[in-house]
């Protein structure tokens, strides 16, 4: 029989991430330049609205899809360590391998969903997730991996613990940026929205309504949550105080300091939207092929180059 000890932090750890991706929906909102109750609005008429048939599409494929996407991203934060006094809900010595894969499993959702109407738009908005997620993939995986090279270890708890003068932001800044650009092409967010692209009527969305739009819009802001929250243990140090004048300069519980970190990736990532148009196809696969993998080999070699000597 399980430990209802253990139990309990993955019962409290989904409607934490809906809570949060809630707010980082409100707050995209607001960046967008929408009022900051626009979600709020928008959730309501979804759970007004019946859901939409299609001829011959098969909805089972279709909500498993829609259904994979918020459980992938829940049992992606499941390995991030929060700050709390048990560390992350789910210890594992490979969490930066299942966080990853995780991600992957989001392809799938997106993919899925987009298939299982046999709509036109929505199929291709579906199809445009793999290209996506094939040419991200590997950058963000060389990101990951850095930090865990220098670490030693592939649990993100044991990368946060060996940050104790400095940051990997820091002093592997290429590898963050990466990890940010790629985390972004992820979740299909911002320049990296193709999948549900308003040239395709809201893509592998466009033929969902009511409950199905609104799972799928979830899954997307949680997925995006939870690889910011990734990013706090494996570049700023997880839930220690800035090392500026010393550890014990900053007070605070950890897991505050972990809400603070997450609150300014989060920032950033929003931010990309306003700043950043919605690129075309070729020209996010080409900067993922051409510019960014070569430029994470290259981090990731400084790295072990570095660990070695």
């Amino acid at each position: 029989m399980a430990d209802p000890a253990t139990l309990l932090p993955l019962l409290l750890l989904a409607p934490a991430l809906v809570l949060a991706a809630g707010l980082a929906a409100v707050a995209g909102a607001v960046t967008a330049g929408d009022r900051p109750t626009a979600p709020v609005v928008e959730t309501l008429r979804l759970l007004a609205k019946q859901r939409r048939r299609t001829p011959a599409d098969d909805p089972l494929l279709a909500r498993i899809g829609l259904a994979v996407l918020p459980v992938a991203a829940v049992l992606a934060l499941a390995v991030v360590p929060l700050g709390l006094p048990r560390g992350a809900p789910v210890g594992l010595d490979v969490g930066i391998v299942w966080f990853n894969a995780m991600e992957v499993l989001a392809w799938f959702a997106v993919w899925t969903a987009g298939w299982g109407p046999n709509a036109v738009t929505a199929l291709v908005g579906g199809y445009r997730m793999l290209p996506l997620g094939l040419a991200y993939e590997l950058p963000h995986m060389l990101a990951l991996i850095t930090p865990a090279i220098a670490a030693g270890s592939l649990d993100p708890a044991t990368v946060a613990g060996a940050q104790h003068g400095l940051w990997y932001a820091v002093w592997m800044p290429v590898a963050f940026v990466l990890y940010l650009v790629s985390t972004a092409a992820m979740a299909f967010w911002g320049p990296f929205a193709a999948p549900l692209g308003r040239d395709l009527a809201g893509g592998a969305a466009a033929e969902h309504a009511g409950l199905d739009r609104l799972l799928l819009r979830a899954g997307r802001w949680m997925l995006l949550v939870a690889a910011a929250a990734m990013a706090v243990p494996l570049f700023l140090g997880g839930g220690a105080p800035p090392p500026i004048t010393g550890p014990d300069a900053f007070g605070g519980p950890a897991w505050a300091w972990v809400v603070v970190k997450l609150l300014v990736v989060l920032a950033v990532l929003l931010g990309l939207r306003r700043v950043m148009p919605v690129l075309r196809m070729e020209r996010f696969v080409t900067l993922a092929w051409v510019v960014l993998i070569p430029l994470a080999v290259a981090q990731a070699l400084v790295v072990t180059v570095v660990v070695l000597l």
